[in-house]
C-alpha cells in the first residue's frame, strides 16, 4: 500500500492530476492510521489456561480450556487470533480466530490433547495476534507462562505376587505391631471405642490401668525392580521404542507391588528412584530419561541391598552383555523374574537367546516380549512357576518361531 501510494503521489504530481495525488496521500495515510487503531491493543488482551487433568497416562486425553478477554473498559481490540504453543508429542498447535473483541469481552475455547510420549510437557505460552480491520498492521505477542501436563507411562494390571508363605494381597499374614510374639503382644493403654475382648488382663493388673492388645498389621513383603535405562542398550527412541516398553513394564510391576502392600526398591543403573506409593512410582518413571551409562553393574549390585530377604526381584532389561548377564544371574533374592525387551539393541538374536538361557539356568523366570500388552499373561505364569506342560524352555525350534512372537521361559533352580 505504501509503494502504490508513493507511485500514485509521484505520478499525480508529474502529470498534474489532483485526484491521483489524493489517492496517493490516502494510501500513504492508511497504514499509520491503522497502526493507531491497534496501539496497545495486544497489551490489553489477557488470558488464562486450565488443564484437566494435569496428570494422564500415555494415550489418554486431557482437556485444555483457554479464556481470552479484553482487559480495557473503553478500547476494543479490532481483530484477534491466537495459537497455543504445544510440544511436538502433543500434536499440532490449535489456532483460533476470535475477531472483534469489545471492551471487557470474554471468549472461551477448548481443545483436547492425547499425548503419545510420557514426560513433563509444557503447554504454552499463548501467541496472540492483533490485526487492524484493513489488515495493514499486525502485532504478535506471547502471553503468560506455560502450563504443565505430566504424562505417566502406560501400565497394565498384573496379578499380585504371592508372599513368602504363598498368600496373596490381602491374604498376607498378620503380625503384632512391635510385637514380641503372638502369645505376649506389646499392649497399649485402652482408648475409647476399643473392644473389650482385646483387653490384656495381665498388663492391666501390672500397670493398674486398662490395657489392650495392639492392632495387628499385615506383614509387608519386600520387592526390588531394576530398570535398564541405558541409551546404548535400547533401540531408536520413540513411542514404540524398547526403552518405552521397558519403562511401561517397570511401571506395571511397580504399581502392582505397591498396590498389593509390598515395600518397593525401584532403581536404574543410575541410582534409586523414590517410590512410596503407586502414584509416586508412575510420576518418577514419567521423568526417566535414557542415560549414557556404559554398563549395568551399578544397577545390579543394589538388588541384594534389601533389609532381610527380598520376596520378589524383577529386572527389566535391554541388551545386556555376557558380563552383565553373569553378574545378574548371581544376584537377587526370592522369586526372580527377568523381562527382556526383544526389540532392544541386541547384536543378534543369538545374543538374546543366550542371555535368556544363562538367566534361566541360574533360576530366573525369564520373559521375552516386544510390547507391554503381552505382559499380563506371561507375568501370571512366571510368578506362579508354570509347569513343564505350559512353559517354554530352551531355544525355539526354528528361526521362524523365534520371530513369531514373545514366549515365557522358566526353569526352576537345580
Amino acid at each position: 500500500m505504501l509503494v502504490f501510494g508513493l507511485l500514485a503521489l509521484g505520478g499525480g504530481l508529474i502529470v498534474g492530476q489532483r485526484e491521483l495525488v489524493g489517492v496517493g496521500v490516502l494510501l500513504l495515510a492508511l497504514p499509520p492510521l491503522a497502526a493507531l487503531t491497534i496501539l496497545g491493543a495486544s497489551s490489553r488482551v489477557v488470558h488464562s489456561r486450565t488443564v484437566w487433568p494435569t496428570r494422564v497416562p500415555v494415550g489418554y486425553e486431557a482437556r485444555v480450556r483457554l479464556r481470552v478477554s479484553n482487559a480495557s473498559r473503553v478500547w476494543p481490540a479490532a481483530f484477534v487470533s491466537f495459537a497455543d504453543t504445544l510440544p511436538l508429542p502433543l500434536g499440532e498447535e490449535p489456532r483460533y480466530t476470535v475477531g472483534h473483541l469489545g471492551p471487557r469481552a470474554v471468549r472461551e475455547v477448548g481443545y483436547l490433547v492425547r499425548p503419545s510420549v510420557r514426560g513433563d510437557h509444557l503447554l504454552g505460552p499463548l501467541r496472540v495476534t492483533v490485526t487492524d480491520p484493513l489488515g495493514c498492521v499486525r502485532v504478535d505477542r506471547s502471553l503468560g507462562a506455560p502450563s504443565r501436563l505430566l504424562v505417566t507411562p502406560a501400565a497394565v494390571p498384573l496379578e499380585a505376587p504371592a508372599s513368602a508363605d504363598g498368600a496373596k494381597g490381602e491374604e498376607s499374614p498378620r503380625r503384632p505391631v512391635g510385637g514380641v510374639g503372638e502369645q505376649d503382644p506389646v499392649p497399649r493403654e485402652y482408648r475409647y471405642g476399643d473392644e473389650l475382648r482385646r483387653v490384656h488382663w495381665r498388663s492391666t493388673a501390672k500397670h493398674g490401668r486398662l490395657m489392650v492388645r495392639q492392632e495387628e498389621q499385615r506383614r509387608r513383603e519386600d520387592g526390588a525392580v531394576l530398570l535398564d535405562a541405558r541409551r546404548g542398550a535400547h533401540g531408536p527412541e520413540g513411542p514404540t521404542g524398547s526403552l518405552e516398553t521397558a519403562v511401561s513394564v517397570a511401571a506395571s510391576v511397580a504399581t502392582s507391588l505397591l498396590d498389593s502392600g509390598h515395600d518397593l526398591r525401584l532403581h536404574t543403573e543410575g541410582g534409586r528412584i523414590p517410590a512410596l506409593t503407586a502414584a509416586d512410582a508412575l510420576d518418577a518413571l514419567a521423568l526417566v530419561e535414557a542415560s549414557d551409562s556404559p554398563g549395568l553393574i551399578g544397577g545390579i549390585d543394589p538388588l541384594g541391598d534389601g533389609r532381610g530377604t527380598t520376596g520378589l526381584t524383577v529386572a527389566v532389561l535391554g541388551s545386556v552383555c555376557a558380563e552383565e548377564t553373569a553378574a545378574l544371574s548371581r544376584s537377587g533374592d526370592g522369586i526372580r523374574v527377568a523381562v527382556l525387551c526383544a526389540h532392544a539393541a541386541w547384536p543378534d538374536r543369538e545374543a538374546l537367546w543366550g542371555a535368556r538361557d544363562v538367566l534361566t539356568a541360574a533360576g530366573w523366570r525369564t520373559i521375552v516380549l516386544s510390547s507391554v500388552t503381552e505382559l499380563p499373561g506371561m507375568w501370571s505364569r512366571a510368578i506362579a512357576g508354570a509347569d513343564e506342560s505350559t512353559s517354554f524352555v530352551g531355544r525355539p525350534a526354528s528361526p521362524a518361531s523365534a520371530q513369531a512372537g514373545p514366549h515365557v521361559f522358566w526353569k526352576g533352580p537345580r
